[in-house]
């Protein structure tokens, strides 16, 4: 999505963690956020526009065992996966022509494409994917998403994938990138290639790439090591595009013209409930509260937009989301107030005899402006609502010792939207019994394209009436640009950069 111009705007906000569990995810972040820039925004006259870039270059280029956030947003103009996933997360075939699975769903087989070459000249085959893919096993970025892979085998242009269990839409998790090892910085197949060295590098057009021609035979990078360079870089024009989570941890205070393309993530924001004790281990209290929750104006007022409402666990984004189901459970404050009725906590005196406890992690402005929403809705139907705000060590410590009726939580789910880990894994944090979705939960992963959404549609609705956690949106990501300077941008969260030969750069995107 393409947003209007930011004149001299600043979005700065103190730097925050969800719990970030299928995806690897950041390590908690304890810098203070910069201050603000002074230097002044530049306009640069149109015949010195030069399209440029930031990078870290004191971080690994590595794209599979690197964790620059600002490196690895750059991934997808070097390098390239077996598949790619679009806006609304569907994996698209890249460097293979499919994949079939057999008839367990455990044993995936991939066909390579065979006019595909590394950047030197060198053929892709199976060798370099199975490499690829079993590093990616034992990395931080990628070991969640592939712990259900027990085995990874090629020969010639056929990789062979075996998993410990069945799932159906294996290919959503393989936009892993296929590299040529040739020391700290690889080789890849995409648009680019690294060139020079140290803070002198640069990305130079790819000799051997066929069939597609970038925008631009190279991009200048300008080594922005610590966020007031990348804010400075930015405000006065040097650097021309950069990604950034207007509303997450460590979001930076950008200002000058710029638009914003906000792209769809799989990061879901949501509540925990505790099971095993206190008025939220009743389902028709859990169940009251999402009716009790105004997601649109959560999303608009206190995110910025930069999040779509969503009461199922999957993206508005991917075919697997119900318009049918999400409008069953739209805003409804009345009918929360009926099933706390239902519950046992009738209105008396304009209160019930309902007393909860709400943690959240203050280190994000924006999550605990969201806990204090809920509190008010929730207060508004009589509950008492107590929000405790506490440091990222002090939340982790509530929620691992179950001190707490409900949290207010992130998760960068995988692109599979399994949710398994919030119901039986390590986000399970309020004890929640799942043996009644048991056996939906199997079917769903298990279940092939051509099903998945009767499964999932199954699936929701189950979970829609258990309540185990209540799903509030999905977060957007930014593509920030210099007003004016491209056109046609089509950012996904696995590539920024994706579909980049199809972009509109310099002079005619204005």
């Amino acid at each position: 999505m393409k947003l209007r111009p930011l004149a001299a705007l600043v979005l700065s906000c103190a730097l925050a963690l969800g719990l970030c569990g299928c995806d690897g995810g950041d390590a908690a972040q304890t810098t203070p956020p910069p201050e603000e820039s002074q230097l002044p925004n530049v306009t640069r006259p149109a015949e010195t526009f030069q399209f440029a870039l930031s990078y870290d270059a004191s971080a690994s280029l590595h794209p599979i065992t690197g964790t620059s956030t600002l490196n690895l947003s750059l991934t997808g103009l070097v390098y390239e996966g077996l598949f790619a996933l679009d806006e609304t997360f569907t994996p698209q075939p890249v460097l293979c022509t499919g994949a079939a699975r057999d008839e367990t769903g455990q044993v995936w087989t991939i066909t390579l494409r065979q006019d595909v070459v590394f950047s030197d000249g060198t053929p892709l085959t199976a060798q370099q994917a199975v490499s690829s893919l079993n590093a990616a096993r034992t990395s931080t970025l990628y070991a969640n998403r592939l712990a259900g892979v027990s085995g990874v085998s090629g020969s010639e242009y056929t990789v062979t994938i075996t998993l410990s269990s069945p799932n159906g839409n294996f290919p959503a998790l393989l936009d892993v990138p296929i590299v040529l090892e040739t020391g700290d910085v690889p080789l890849g197949t995409g648009l680019y290639v690294w060139t020079g060295e140290g803070t002198g590098r640069s990305l130079v057009r790819n000799p051997n790439r066929a069939g597609e021609t970038p925008p631009l035979d190279s991009i200048p990078l300008h080594n922005t090591e610590e966020n007031d360079d990348r804010i400075a870089a930015f405000d006065t024009g040097l650097v021309t595009a950069l990604v950034s989570d207007l509303t997450g941890a460590g979001a930076l205070g950008y200002s000058g013209n710029y638009e914003t393309w906000d792209y769809p993530t799989t990061t879901m924001l949501y509540l925990g409930y505790r099971h095993t004790g206190g008025p939220c281990q009743n389902k028709e209290v859990r169940r009251a509260i999402s009716c009790a929750l105004d997601r649109a104006s959560i999303t608009t007022a206190l995110l910025s937009g930069h999040a779509a409402p969503s009461p199922l666990p999957v993206s508005p984004s991917s075919p697997l989301y119900s318009q049918e189901l999400s409008q069953e459970q739209t805003y409804a404050p009345t009918r929360a107030a009926e099933l706390l009725d239902e519950a046992g906590y009738p209105l008396s005196d304009g209160a019930r005899r309902l007393n909860l406890t709400l943690v959240v992690n203050n280190d994000s402005s924006f999550k605990v402006s969201v806990a204090d929403f809920v509190a008010r809705q929730l207060s508004e139907l009589g509950a008492s609502v107590t929000v405790r705000k506490l440091s990222w060590e002090a939340y982790l410590s509530a929620l691992e010792g179950g001190d707490f009726d409900l949290y207010l939580g992130e998760v960068r789910m995988t692109a599979d939207f399994d949710p398994t880990p919030l119901l039986t894994g390590g986000l399970n944090y309020g004890g929640y019994d799942a043996a009644g979705e048991a056996e939906l939960l199997a079917t769903f992963r298990a279940a092939p394209a051509a099903s998945r959404t009767q499964v999932a549609f199954n699936l929701y609705a189950a979970l829609a009436q258990s309540a185990p956690f209540t799903p509030i949106c999905f977060k957007n990501s930014s593509l920030l640009t210099q007003w004016g300077t491209v056109a046609g941008a089509t950012p996904t969260q696995g590539n920024p950069f994706y579909q980049f030969s199809s972009w509109t750069i310099g002079a005619a995107a204005g």
